[in-house]
């Protein structure tokens, strides 16, 4: 649950959702259950609930509230849902997008974010998801999947990821360039291709391939 002291920060974030047209009631109680301010080093604890980033550990960063709302409500998510996450961090987002999906499947690059977000989720008693290292550019074998979000950015459209999906499967992805403003687009599957509809403007970490060695 939201710590006290994060209650008008909280608040805040509901507004300037409001504002955008993200009035997902289910959304909102998932992120409520979920203590934010734990999955972030305690020196960013007080700007959790902010529309900033804030780093963290491996050289990474926890999307701002704001964004990682209007991402999560673009996967029209709901129960019985199978889920894959490209981008671990520190399991925040697993951890609200599992209290509405039947299971989610999160992958990162890193070591570390993955060992430290399986201890946050066995803490809170989440036992709907599997974190595992991999590369987030070859996708998964565990699916099909219904839904699919990417926390960091593809070159170029990932078709190949339309296998991935069931055939009414939905994929939220930033696309462009890693070194200048992308595109957050929602691909709906129909058949073996993608109807994109673009959300936004954004600024994201590219995709690398493969896994980091030392972290």
């Amino acid at each position: 649950m939201i710590a006290d002291e994060e209650r008008e920060g909280f608040a805040a974030f509901l507004l300037r959702m409001r504002a955008r047209n993200v009035t997902s009631t289910e959304l909102f109680s998932a992120m409520e259950e979920t203590p934010r301010g734990s999955f972030v080093p305690s020196e960013w604890r007080d700007w959790v609930w902010s529309n900033r980033a804030i780093p963290i550990e491996c050289g990474e960063t926890l999307e701002s509230c704001d964004l990682q709302a209007t991402i999560i409500h673009a996967l029209e998510l709901a129960p019985g849902k199978r889920v894959l996450e490209i981008g671990t961090g520190s399991g925040y987002t697993a951890a609200v997008i599992a209290r509405i999906a039947e299971r989610v499947l999160s992958v990162d690059r890193y070591k570390t974010l993955v060992e430290q977000a399986i201890q946050r989720h066995q803490s809170l008693g989440i036992d709907n998801i599997i974190v595992r290292q991999g590369d987030g550019l070859e996708g998964a074998n565990d699916g099909p999947f219904d839904r699919i979000v990417s926390w960091a950015a593809f070159d170029e459209m990932p078709r190949r990821f339309a296998d991935f999906l069931t055939s009414d499967g939905i994929m939220v992805a930033p696309i462009g360039p890693g070194d200048d403003v992308q595109t957050l687009s929602k691909l709906a599957k129909v058949g073996s291709r993608f109807e994109r509809t673009d959300l936004e403007s954004l600024r994201m970490q590219p995709l690398i391939k493969g896994v980091a060695q030392a972290l």
